[in-house]
């Protein structure tokens, strides 16, 4: 039977509903309508006047200001399946939410109907042939937690709390990514309910053509409910953590981080952050509020070499904070959670680059001396290796001459009077960053404002071959809460 609690409201004077179309209008759907599909399904229908409902619209990024009007919650890809059909039989706006940690707020539909993947959170590991299956609702860590039962692990992200589903379909990174790739160059299949409400396995020998599009601008061709990844023996103890120096010493330790980036072996990623030192219980009080240049690192391989891989590092000595230590690797997986609490605004601008020239390094310290948000950090994210081995047209993610990420990146309270100035000089200094870009920029860190030259450019010579696929598994652009594939 349904979940008792699966009810749109106890008003029983609401006889109908409005809801957004795909076209920017609305339509009214009468209750028996709405009635019909709650009992069609198995997980929740909700609506503002439930229970549920805002925990279920709340994301990460508080600037975001949408507000869907009915919420699916399903239990299974019955569900997802059902929540299609009556999304494209209705001309209903769609989205889809998995850990609603996108910038750019693309989890909600504004006035629409958002299908909540936060239920379906199974993890099933199979140690004999390293590969895991992980449903759509996952957090990182949910797989992180998983999978280091048996010293595996996946290329992720390095906020735990960060959605599987989002991060993978728009190709993913982090600290693994120099060993083994993007995270879709390491995803072997998924399942996916497309804008036809058929039920999918794509694989790179099942629905190749769609499979190929998942991986990278995925976000586009449906809802994806459960993803398999090959894993690989990493941990279960690494070697990372965070290790800080005065500002004063940015020429140095910036010329250090590109010698260490341009000789470090695959096992060690680094990146490098400009900020002020938070008042955190590891900082000396001193240092409370002063700028600062930090690196977060994490090295995964034989941990008897650490000391001859982090030689450059240590030889900067004397630093504010130093935090690296060998620990578990879900632990440091985690350790930056707290950096990007819910709920507080986010706003960057993010580019790609393939080196580390004299003027971007300059700069990039410029900035850092100049932000005037308390909170605001430059970063260089160290990427490079193994996603460079592969062609340009291996996944639509593309990029593959791409060695670092870099960008100007700012969070605030709510209320902050200032936010505006804030943004501004995130869009001023982004314009300064922007000549040492590929002209490329990882598709999750685009803020809703970026226009579809954005997303073009970011896809390169994939792109038409992204709108062929498109054209073929969403013709009417049901998908579309998303870095749209833009069709003539």
């Amino acid at each position: 039977m349904p979940d008792s609690q699966n009810h749109v409201g106890d008003d029983a004077a609401m006889t109908q509903t409005t809801v957004a179309t795909r076209e920017g209008t609305t339509t009214t759907l009468p209750r028996e309508t709405v009635e019909a599909f709650r009992e069609h399904l198995r997980g929740q229908l909700l609506s503002p006047a439930d229970a549920g409902f805002e925990e279920a619209t709340r994301i990460w990024n508080g600037m975001i200001e949408k507000r869907p009007v009915l919420v699916v919650q399903p239990t299974g890809t019955a569900d997802v399946v059902a929540a299609v059909h009556f999304a494209r039989d209705h001309d209903l706006l769609l989205s889809v939410k998995g850990g609603g940690h996108n910038i750019g707020g693309t989890a909600l539909a504004d006035g629409g109907l958002t299908i909540d993947m936060s239920r379906l959170r199974g993890v099933l590991v199979d140690p004999e042939t390293r590969t895991v299956t992980a449903q759509a609702g996952c957090l990182l860590g949910d797989v992180d937690r998983e999978v280091q039962l048996h010293g595996l692990a996946t290329p992720l992200g390095f906020i735990s709390e960060t959605g599987l589903a989002g991060l993978t379909l728009g190709g993913g990174f982090g600290y693994l990514t120099r060993r083994f790739g993007w995270t879709v160059d390491n995803l072997l299949e998924v399942e996916i309910v497309t804008a036809d409400g058929r039920v999918r396995r794509a694989s790179r020998d099942e629905h190749e053509a769609l499979f190929w599009a998942v991986r990278g601008a995925g976000h586009n061709f449906g809802v994806v409910t459960a993803f398999t990844y090959r894993l690989h023996e990493v941990g279960p103890t690494v070697y990372g953590g965070l290790i800080a120096w005065p500002a004063e010493r940015a020429d140095e330790v910036l010329e250090t981080y590109r010698k260490l980036t341009t000789t470090a072996p695959r096992e060690l990623t680094a990146f490098l952050v400009l900020m002020r030192a938070p008042p955190a219980p590891f900082v000396p009080e001193e240092a409370h509020g002063e700028r600062i240049c930090a690196m977060t690192v994490c090295y995964s391989g034989d941990l008897a070499d650490v000391d001859e891989a982090l030689a450059p590092v240590r030889a900067l000595g004397d630093p504010v904070v130093d935090l690296l230590r060998e620990q578990p690797y879900a632990q440091l997986q985690s350790s930056l959670d707290e950096t990007e609490p819910k709920g507080m605004h986010y706003y960057w601008k993010t580019e790609f680059a393939t080196e580390l020239t004299d003027d971007l390094l300059s700069t990039v310290c410029d900035l850092a001396a100049e932000c005037p948000i308390p909170a605001g950090q430059l970063v260089v994210a160290h990427l490079g290796g193994a996603l460079n081995e592969r062609d340009e047209d291996d996944g639509a993610v593309g990029n593959r001459d791409v060695r670092f990420v870099y960008g100007a990146a700012g969070m605030w309270e709510p209320d902050d009077p200032n936010a505006e100035q804030f943004r501004q000089w995130i869009r001023d200094a982004r314009a300064r960053i922007h000549p040492f870009s590929t002209g490329g920029t990882y598709i999750n860190f685009q803020t809703a404002e970026e226009g579809d030259e954005r997303i073009r450019t970011t896809y390169g010579d994939n792109f038409d071959r992204l709108v062929e696929v498109k054209n073929t598994y969403d013709p009417d652009n049901l998908f579309r809460s998303n870095r749209n594939i833009a069709r003539p």
